[in-house]
């Protein structure tokens, strides 16, 4: 009787212990953000570091941009757009008002021309534009944000525009911003938009130069993202993400007060982050962590690299073991793309795992010939005899 014979997904534990010099830190300090609510959570896994009422409902302004950006980098990463897509702008986006880049009634400008003013300019009219174009309408738009909010967690959460005109019935929470700060940054290009500082928006003869509302771009070393927002309902609000070392950090604060407040109250969190945390590093993005068989094609295997940084955040002075999984099909077909994803890294911390990293064909793939792969089925059965 024949036996049967199973070929199993490859299973590699890696075991790695972390030590460090400094004692660990066991209390929590009270650094009192000046707001009527923040967060600051870990850019990789979404461990929360410090908040202050993060579930109070509270109005989000111009923070609402991220939803809108989000949904029409994804529409063009699912072919449903494109950014050479020329978008019109009508009347009722040209008459939005509040925070503009001046459109008006029957401009065209392209997708990506209209996200550079949202996530540059701030624009209403821009993003009213961008919404129709997307959804057909206003509305539909609308109900679009509110699915997406549904299915990123945000249950504290309600849209009633795209823009983020004051609306009573227009609100967030600073838990839920930052919800979908961490989704964003899993969204491709959208990091692009918003480290972007200034822009020639509009040429002579009225020339319009876009400046970045997020001065941390170049106030505080290493922030590349996200928006502000800011009505006499909701005063100051930021959601912003900062990268130093490894160590990426997502905060959002709430109804500051003070003139530039939210810049302030902003690099209070992100000081308090960056001195009492740090990053615990496997692997580097880009370094070759496994290598996959390669079926029907002209090379029998490839390196499958990190698509980015491997590791957890973890207090400065905690002392870790951390195991990491590799989950990789037995082998894949060619053809495939440098980049293409060819499994996971998962990180392990106490057999729970604490963070997942895409694994990427380290290189092109081409379909072998007929002849080639004839020639290897028969090396197979030879060496079977």
């Amino acid at each position: 009787m024949l036996k049967k014979r199973v070929i199993p997904v490859i299973l590699v534990v890696i075991s790695l212990f972390i030590f460090t010099q400094t004692a660990l830190a066991t209390s929590t300090p009270d650094i009192s953000i000046k707001g009527e609510a923040c967060i600051l959570v870990d850019g990789v896994t979404g461990q929360v570091l410090y908040e202050q009422n993060p579930e109070k409902k509270w109005y989000p302004a111009s923070i609402t941009k991220i939803m809108t950006m989000i949904l029409a980098l994804e529409a063009t990463e699912s072919g449903k757009a494109s950014l050479d897509d020329p978008v019109e702008t009508s009347e009722y986006a040209a008459d939005m008002g509040g925070s503009q880049v001046y459109l008006y009634a029957g401009e065209t400008r392209t997708l990506h021309e209209m996200l550079i003013a949202i996530a540059v300019g701030s624009g209403n009219d821009a993003s009213v534009a961008v919404g129709e174009y997307l959804a057909g309408s206003n509305d539909e738009f609308i109900k679009m944000m509110n699915e997406k909010a549904k299915e990123v967690g945000m249950n504290n959460t309600n849209f009633v525009n795209c823009h983020g005109l004051h609306d009573d019935n227009h609100y967030t929470s600073a838990a839920d911003m930052a919800k979908l700060a961490l989704y964003a940054l899993k969204v491709p290009k959208f990091l692009d938009y918003t480290s972007i500082y200034e822009y020639d928006f509009r040429p002579e003869p009225k020339p319009l130069k876009l400046w970045n509302t997020n001065r941390l771009l170049k106030w505080y070393d290493g922030t590349d993202g996200m928006k502000t927002g800011s009505t006499s309902a909701a005063k100051r609000n930021l959601v912003c993400t900062v990268e130093r070392n490894g160590l990426r950090l997502v905060s959002v604060v709430l109804g500051v007060d003070v003139v530039n407040g939210h810049f302030t109250e902003t690099m209070k969190l992100m000081n308090y982050g960056f001195n009492r945390f740090e990053f615990a590093g496997l692997y580097q993005v880009g370094d070759k962590i496994a290598n996959v068989r390669v079926g029907k094609g002209k090379i029998d295997t490839v390196d499958a690299v990190a698509a980015k940084n491997v590791g957890i955040t973890k207090m400065k002075g905690e002392e870790i073991q951390l195991d990491t999984r590799l989950d990789v099909k037995n082998y894949i077909e060619a053809p495939l793309k440098k980049g293409d994803k060819v499994g996971e890294v998962v990180v392990l911390k106490q057999d729970q795992e604490v963070n997942r990293v895409d694994l990427l064909a380290a290189q092109d793939v081409e379909k072998g010939s007929i002849i080639r792969q004839f020639s290897k089925m028969l090396r197979t059965v030879l060496l079977a005899v």
